[in-house]
């Protein structure tokens, strides 16, 4: 597997196709679970097997909200973090202690429910990359 990291893939094919020639393979390439075509190419060339079914079209675009969604979640729950770092900084009596240990706890609840999120998030990535 290492061999296989170091190798580096320099050399080209080229195909010339018609233009109905270009458009069959591509069918059959969105017939695949491959993402990349040359990937799709590569393997059907060398007879590598390859998993040959409809992707879920639904499920796609759900995993790209889902995806968005993770993002979104994560620079939210760093702002957040960074902002109740500021607050630990500050010096400014019992009430500001105070408010420091709700936000605190808020915290602990926010990144707990973006952890599980996450979670599900990556459970059904692997569900949708099989």
């Amino acid at each position: 597997m290492e061999n296989e990291k170091k190798q580096i893939r320099n050399h080209w094919l080229h195909l010339r196709l018609y233009e109905s020639e270009r458009t069959q393979i591509n069918k059959a390439f969105l017939k695949t679970t491959q993402r990349k075509f040359s990937d799709y190419a590569r393997k059907i060339l060398l007879g590598k097997p390859m998993i040959a079914t409809y992707r879920n079209a639904s499920i796609d675009d759900l995993m790209n909200e889902l995806i968005k969604l993770r993002k979104d979640l994560n620079g939210l729950a760093n702002n957040f973090n960074q902002t109740v770092h500021k607050l630990h900084t500050l010096d400014h009596g019992s009430s500001l202690k105070d408010l420091l240990v709700h936000y605190e706890n808020e915290r602990k609840i926010l990144f707990g429910k973006v952890g599980e999120m996450r979670e599900i998030m990556d459970k059904i990535g692997a569900e949708w990359l099989r």
